[in-house]
């Protein structure tokens, strides 16, 4: 058995939601949201006093608002004095991550009690906005903070920029309608296993008081395009997209097994964080050498499992960042378990809502707190994805100790891509790798987005305006054939496609 003092476990949870899907929203900034998280999860320890005690505040990145130093006002609220701090960059994937870099250190000893904490007021800041006020005459924090601010880097790379594949929208389409495609599945057919799982997914969050929308769905009216469910892509309708406009917050306490035990707190109160592992693709999508499978989310998965030393079928809570459908589809995949697992323990983004960086930290709360109700024996995995399929990382949590005491590994391993060569401007023959249609709010198609391989094996990467948008969706014939393996005539002019299909879709 590893030593208690390097041994990390999490100790207190707390996760909260400030309004909901069709209400009315009392705007709160992120950082009052999160400082009420923290109080949760301090008193979710048992603990009196335990805010001294605390020596790391790392934070997941807010994005609906900016903080110069948000770890030192939570430190402050909470009388940590000089504790470590960190803040994150963008990126889903970040919760994971931070939470098996705290357990690294709790192993290595050079912390003791952490704070994990993020949130999002994204309702907030769209409600003040509808209503023409600042966020700073309602008393949001402006010193040090204010409205967030981003880099064009955040949108993607110069090729993405070119080729207008810069939105999530767009993107993750791409890598459903080729995984569909290999797997021999039709679009509808894509659509539908889709549609099967947000239902499953809805029916969780109808049952969690902290979901954005705890409305149960049918498949039939996730999958059904209607006023209330309007077309976003050729893939997903509207209620299989994020949805980002919330205010939730949420909060992890993680210490030693000894300093658990010091401070008395219950053992059965007790999770053991085993670790994980984290991968990085390349963060430039044109340049991707595969889009039906993330070889990230491979690694990190087969790496998290190889240290653990069990397999997929050994995990028996799994909690998957469910922005848009492929992304579970591809964690259980990974993992090699059957269609028939809900891979969730929240809802998925659409239901349970989507804050943004700071999603997977409520499955960690979530987690912790089904592994304190259930099997002591039972592994859970939480997944947590950032970019566009570029970041990923998961960790292990269990009741029960891991031999070895804490086997994660923090530091990302890099996927090198060898993608085609990006041919500029191409005039020629061509066969589409993957591909998307993207409609406008009145439902008519305004472009496809498409990635082609050229014959002498360079890479085409554009989109096409709305006629060739409309002629392209007529070609899968209501969903009955995939655009993928598609034979088509194309003309690059500074990143907009002209397309003329040459022949039938392949089966």
């Amino acid at each position: 058995m590893a030593d208690p003092s390097t041994v990390p476990v999490i100790i207190g949870v707390s996760d909260l939601r400030s309004g909901g899907a069709g209400g009315a929203v009392d705007p709160r900034e992120p950082a009052a949201l999160i400082t009420e998280a923290t109080d949760g999860a301090i008193v979710d320890t048992g603990v009196a006093d335990l805010g001294p005690r605390i020596d790391t505040i790392f934070a997941v990145k807010t994005a609906s608002w900016s903080y110069d130093d948000l770890p030192g006002l939570i430190a402050r609220h909470v009388g940590a004095t000089s504790p470590q701090t960190l803040t994150s960059s963008i990126g889903g994937h970040w919760p994971a991550a931070l939470l098996d870099r705290i357990g690294s250190q709790i192993a290595a000893g050079t912390t003791s009690v952490a704070l994990l904490i993020g949130g999002e007021s994204a309702a907030s800041t769209r409600a003040l906005s509808k209503s023409g006020l600042d966020p700073v005459g309602q008393g949001w924090l402006c010193e040090p903070g204010g409205p967030p601010d981003f880099s064009t880097d955040d949108l993607g790379s110069d090729d993405m920029r070119r080729a207008n594949v810069v939105a999530p929208t767009r993107v993750y389409p791409l890598f459903e309608n080729r995984f569909g495609h290999e797997r021999g599945l039709t679009p509808r057919e894509a659509l539908r296993e889709s549609a099967t799982m947000y239902a499953r997914f809805s029916e969780i969050a109808a049952g969690h008081p902290v979901a954005w929308t705890p409305t149960v769905r049918s498949a039939d009216e996730i999958a059904t395009v209607g006023p209330r469910n309007r077309s976003v892509s050729d893939t997903y309708p509207l209620m299989m997209n994020a949805m980002p406009f919330v205010d939730q917050a949420a909060a992890v306490v993680v210490c030693s097994l000894a300093v658990a035990r010091e401070l008395g707190v219950a053992e059965d109160r007790v999770i053991h964080l085993w670790g994980g592992a984290g991968a990085t693709d390349t963060p430039d999508v044109v340049a991707r050498e595969h889009f039906g499978h993330s070889p990230a989310l491979t690694s990190a998965v087969d790496r998290t499992l190889s240290r653990a030393g069990i397999s997929g079928h050994d995990v028996g809570i799994v909690d998957a960042y469910s922005c848009f459908p492929i992304v579970p589809k591809l964690l259980l995949r990974a993992l090699d378990l059957p269609d028939s697992v809900v891979p969730s323990v929240l809802g998925g983004h659409c239901s349970f809502g989507g804050p943004l960086n700071s999603y997977s930290l409520h499955a960690v709360a979530e987690v912790t707190r089904l592994l304190r109700a259930g099997d002591p024996g039972a592994v859970a995995m939480v997944h947590a994805n950032g970019g566009y399929l570029t970041y990923q990382h998961t960790v292990l949590l269990s009741r029960d100790a891991h031999p070895d005491g804490y086997i994660g590994d923090p530091d990302h391993v890099r996927i090198e891509s060898a993608a085609p060569e990006l041919a500029i401007d191409y005039a020629g023959d061509a066969e589409i790798v993957t591909a998307t249609v993207e409609y406008d709010r009145d439902g008519d198609p305004r472009m496809a987005v498409i990635i082609a391989e050229t014959a002498d094996g360079r890479r085409v990467a554009g989109h096409t305006d709305a006629v060739d948008a409309a002629e392209l969706l007529g070609h899968t014939a209501g969903g009955t054939r995939s655009l993928v393996g598609t034979a088509i005539a194309v003309t690059d002019r500074d990143g907009l496609l002209a397309v003329t299909i040459r022949e039938e879709a392949h089966t």
